[in-house]
């Protein structure tokens, strides 16, 4: 008798990222566009985030009943705010609260679709479709289409929202209906096994086979890690955390305390960089004095191999005017009676 043995088919697509810069520090397969499954949900839930008030309440229609795979249960005619429905989203991956949302919001599936390629590509998401809100494919076989570094990037972005942040990192959530009360845990093995995490979505269909897409921050320094198409997800991201972690420091490029202060400028954020040793000495702090406003003098650039990771703005710093004692009452007596 014959056997074929056969090998694991495709391999995986990974991308170690920097959340604050959205730089790749590591990446395989990182720009092949590959079906998500449910991390979809992530992009879901900052459109729903940004596009609706959080405590409505949604009545579930009979939309839900197209709702196949993993689910919340909810029923036709049950009540649920937005956000216990972002819940049941993040942490249950419900199918069921991905339709119910996106009717809501979007006021269709389709409708809803184009709210969500319309936020990928102003995140510059450019190797990133959506035809749906929960990650499914269609009965044609086909579905969320992304890279290992575009899910980053919207890890990173769906990671500067407070309520996104608050939902991805709950381990246990209960919700109480009208009709009943729900006890979820988060399907995120990470957030109990790797002391560090902060968030994230887990992603599962034949097709697409396991997705994982975290986030992860340690001394100051904010991961983000995604795979997909790997069979041993949880374990690889522990592990390229600790490794990453331990290669990258956070170095403090730009302090505006004192950055040009000596030239009576001024910038008004500081800067600070995640860098291995060997890059250190490769970063470009340039200065473009443009003077192209009242107070804009021009902008600072920090590069790296060429790329840019971050632009500001200087400015001219105003001197306070100096006057003496009688000059302070006058203007004070002008100011007093309205004559300046």
């Amino acid at each position: 008798m014959l056997i074929l043995l056969i090998p694991w088919p495709v391999k995986a697509s990974i991308v170690v990222m920097d959340m604050d810069t959205n730089r790749v520090l590591y990446g395989s397969n990182e720009n092949q566009a590959r079906l998500i499954a449910s991390t979809t949900k992530i992009m879901t839930a900052m459109v729903v985030i940004n596009n609706a008030n959080l405590d409505d309440i949604v009545t579930i229609d009979q939309s839900i009943l197209k709702s196949f795979g993993s689910g919340i249960y909810i029923e036709i005619g049950e009540k649920m705010s937005v956000r216990d429905l972002l819940y049941g989203l993040l942490l249950r991956s419900g199918n069921d609260a991905a339709i119910a949302l996106s009717v809501y919001v979007g006021g269709s599936e389709d409708g809803f679709a184009l709210l969500m390629n319309q936020l990928a590509s102003s995140i510059g998401m450019s190797n990133t479709h959506f035809i749906n809100a929960s990650g499914l494919e269609n009965e044609n076989g086909e579905g969320n289409m992304s890279t290992a570094k575009d899910m980053g990037k919207l890890m990173s972005y769906a990671m500067q929202n407070k309520e996104f942040q608050t939902i991805t990192k709950t381990y246990h959530h209960i919700v109480k209906t009208n009709f009943k009360t729900y006890d979820w845990y988060n399907k995120n093995k990470l957030l109990k096994q790797y002391k560090y995490t902060t968030g994230g979505k887990t992603g599962y269909t034949e097709k697409a086979y396991r997705t994982l897409v975290t986030s992860a921050t340690k001394d100051n320094k904010n991961l983000t890690v995604v795979t997909l198409n790997e069979r041993d997800d949880f374990n690889i991201h522990e592990s390229l955390y600790e490794e990453y972690f331990k290669k990258y420091k956070l170095v403090n490029l730009i302090e505006k305390k004192t950055f040009l202060r000596s030239e009576n400028m001024y910038v008004e954020n500081d800067f600070s960089m995640l860098l291995n040793d060997s890059e250190i000495p490769k970063v470009k702090i340039e200065v473009v004095k443009t003077n192209d406003a009242l107070d804009r003098m021009g902008y600072v650039v920090v590069s790296l191999d060429g790329n840019e990771y971050y632009r500001e703005n200087i400015y001219l710093e105003k001197k306070e005017e100096k006057l003496s004692f009688f000059e302070k009452v006058k203007k004070f007596i002008r100011g007093f009676f309205g004559l300046d």
